[in-house]
């Protein structure tokens, strides 16, 4: 959730989840990023697919997938680009994964690492992404403190000199 805010992008999340949005602990947990995240909820993946076909290219992160993210021209997409992870426990459903074999990527990773962290993935391949895009809409240099922050960054108030 915090990558999509970060990235600008759209959060599609499919069901049945093993969290409850609504939950108060669930905020938390998300350092709040809900309240800025775009996202829609879905109940399963065929409802997700029925909206969202024909807007779309699906793309499907699986530790069984035979190319790199790096590998796919996303600049020649000219629809928008659905990145798909599944389940931190199980991946995407085999069934969905066989149905879209010429869809599938993978992280390069070293032959005893079975996958990596779900967070962590979406990170890896959003930003590959968004780097073939040329970040669209994202900032080149620090809003929040300004873009000279360390040039006009004063050392001796730190230092006590």
């Amino acid at each position: 959730m915090r990558t999509c805010v970060a990235a600008g992008c759209a959060l599609h999340i499919i069901g049945p989840t093993g969290f409850d949005l609504d939950n108060p602990k669930f905020r938390r947990a998300t350092t709040n990023h809900i309240t800025w995240a775009d996202y829609t909820l879905y109940s399963s993946f065929e409802d997700f697919a029925s909206a969202n076909e024909g807007r779309g290219e699906f793309f499907f992160m699986t530790r069984y997938g035979k190319v790199p993210p790096s590998d796919i021209d996303f600049k020649a997409v000219d629809k928008d680009i659905y990145l798909i992870f599944g389940k931190e426990s199980t991946g995407v459903p085999y069934d969905i994964l066989k149905a879209h074999l010429n869809r599938c990527f993978r992280i390069p990773m070293a032959g005893e690492c079975r996958s990596l962290n779900l967070s962590n993935a979406a990170a890896i391949v959003i930003y590959e992404v968004m780097r073939q895009l040329g970040y669209p809409g994202l900032s080149m240099t620090e809003v929040q403190k300004g873009g000279d922050f360390l040039e006009s960054y004063d050392i001796s108030r730190v230092s006590g000199q």
